[in-house]
C-alpha cells in the first residue's frame, strides 16, 4: 500500500502538558508514522466537561503505511504508555490522539469513524488544521478546514509560544516546526 497522509490531533490536560505533547510526538514519529509537519500549539477551553484545567492542544501531519485500524492500535498503546486512563468520559487526560483524516479515505466502524466525527465543531482541531491544510475538504461536507473554522467563533483558544521538536529529515536534521 502506498503511504497515506494522516492527520492527528493531540490534546493534553494533566501534568506537564507541553512534555507530554513532546512524548507523544517523539513515540508517534517512527518508521510506521513520518511526521511531516506540526501545527503551532493552542490552549483551549473544555468543551463538554467544563470543569477541568485547560489542554494544550496541536496537529500534526504525517505519512504512514499502516493501516486505519492499525494506526489506532498504535495511537492507542501510545496514550497508555503516557499514562491516558479513561475514568471520566471527556474528562481530564494525560494525552489524546484523535485520528482526523486518514487520506481521502472514510471510515465506519464501531471502534473508529474517520474523519473524526466531531471535528468540524472544535476549534481546537479546526485552527491548528488550517494552519497546516486550510483549503483542505472535508470527504464528507466538502467545505475546506478554513471555511469550517469561521464557524466555530466564540470558543476560546489562544496559540501559545511552546514549539515542539521533531526530526522530520534525518536522524541527524533535529528541525524546530512551527
Amino acid at each position: 500500500m502506498a503511504a497515506k497522509t494522516v492527520y492527528l490531533s493531540l490534546g493534553s490536560n494533566v501534568g506537564d502538558r507541553e512534555q507530554m505533547l513532546q512524548a507523544a510526538i517523539d513515540l508517534l514519529n517512527s518508521s510506521q508514522v513520518r511526521i511531516t509537519r506540526v501545527s503551532s500549539v493552542y490552549e483551549t477551553e473544555p468543551q463538554e466537561q467544563r470543569n477541568q484545567r485547560w489542554f494544550l492542544n496541536l496537529v500534526v501531519e504525517a505519512e504512514t503505511d499502516l493501516f486505519p485500524r492499525q494506526l489506532l492500535a498504535r495511537i492507542a498503546k501510545i496514550e497508555q504508555q503516557l499514562g491516558r486512563r479513561r475514568v471520566v468520559a471527556k474528562g481530564p487526560r494525560t494525552i489524546d490522539i484523535d485520528i482526523l483524516f486518514y487520506g481521502n479515505f472514510t471510515v465506519d466502524t464501531p471502534e473508529l469513524t474517520i474523519p473524526h466525527p466531531r471535528f468540524s465543531e472544535r476549534r481546537f482541531v479546526l485552527a491548528p488544521m488550517v494552519e497546516l491544510a486550510p483549503e483542505l475538504r472535508d470527504p464528507a461536507s466538502r467545505h475546506t478546514m478554513r471555511d469550517l473554522l469561521a464557524g466555530t467563533a466564540g470558543q476560546g483558544v489562544r496559540k501559545v509560544e511552546f514549539r515542539i521538536t521533531t526530526e522530520v529529515c534525518g536522524p541527524d536534521d533535529a528541525q524546530t516546526l512551527p
